[in-house]
């Protein structure tokens, strides 16, 4: 059965509840809310007030983990300071690998990793909203809900081990498609621990071949195209790809090239190997 995939043009506040409610998925206890909160000289990542309508709709926190790379959000100190600074402290916040020890969490079904460690706090919620900046990648190829859930939600070591494929000594050494296939399985255990009570969306807006934890990222290649809202991490990330593919802008070609040159869509082949989502989808205009 192909998985639903809404879709909206209007990249609006209200757009994104609308579509929220069409999905039908009530989000219910304490809920977190998984955002990017923008490397420090970042100018695309998408701001506290664009998403101050869902985050408010769904009453959630806003939850972020450190990086595992110099910047300013690679402390706790640091990422708090960064986070009130851009604006996220409008929200009720937690940085969940503020204090340690992490979660280790056990990947049954895997290809690279079989344990993935992210920040306690997450054990604190019922449920998840993802949140997640459809863009390039300097290293992913692109960046959606499968990045989100994998290097967004690890704790600093957590990335570190990931980007290691199970070795954090070697960050930067790893074989690049185990990386991708590492992050497959890390998002596989979230998917694993919340089950059915995550929420994806995509926003198609700003789109760099950069992340948004570039400090000093290039500016958008292409105009915006939408909104995506689903249950399933695969098919919304792949909706995204086709609708770059489909777009009439050529703009496009330079956020290909990234995508193809980092071999981008592996990370969507692995996961739907891993079976947690679908790569079929039918996208449902909701305009």
């Amino acid at each position: 059965m192909k998985s639903k995939v809404y879709f909206s043009k209007e990249i609006s506040g209200e757009s994104i509840v609308r579509l929220y409610e069409k999905l039908n998925v009530k989000l219910e206890g304490n809920v977190c809310v998984k955002v990017h909160s923008g490397e420090p000289g970042n100018q695309n990542f998408l701001k506290p007030d664009f998403w101050k309508n869902i985050i408010e709709a769904v009453d959630g926190t806003v939850v972020e983990c450190n990086t595992a790379y110099e910047g300013g959000r690679n402390t706790s100190e640091k990422h708090l300071e960064t986070l009130k600074k851009h604006g996220w402290d409008m929200f009720k916040l937690d940085l969940l690998d503020e204090k340690g020890p992490d979660l280790e969490l056990s990947i049954n079904n895997y290809k690279v990793i079989n344990k993935n460690y992210v920040g306690k706090n997450i054990e604190k919620y019922d449920s998840m909203l993802v949140l997640s900046h459809f863009k390039g990648h300097p290293m992913g190829g692109y960046g959606g809900a499968i990045k989100q859930l994998s290097i967004g939600l690890a704790s600093s070591y957590g990335k570190a081990y990931i980007h290691g494929t199970g070795n954090p000594d070697n960050f930067w050494g790893s074989n690049h498609d185990e990386f991708l296939e590492a992050m497959a399985d890390a998002a596989g255990s979230i998917v694993d621990y919340f089950k059915e009570n995550i929420v994806y969306i995509n926003v198609m807006k700003n789109m760099s071949v950069d992340c948004d934890c570039c400090a000093k990222a290039h500016d958008p290649c292409m105009k915006d195209i939408g909104v995506l809202i689903s249950s399933d991490p695969i098919a919304i990330d792949k909706a995204c790809i086709d609708l770059v593919y489909n777009s009439d802008d050529p703009g496009k070609e330079e956020l290909i090239e990234r995508i193809e040159s980092r071999n981008g869509v592996h990370t969507i082949e692995s996961a739907y190997k891993l079976g947690y989502g679908n790569v079929e989808y039918e996208l449902i205009n909701i305009d």
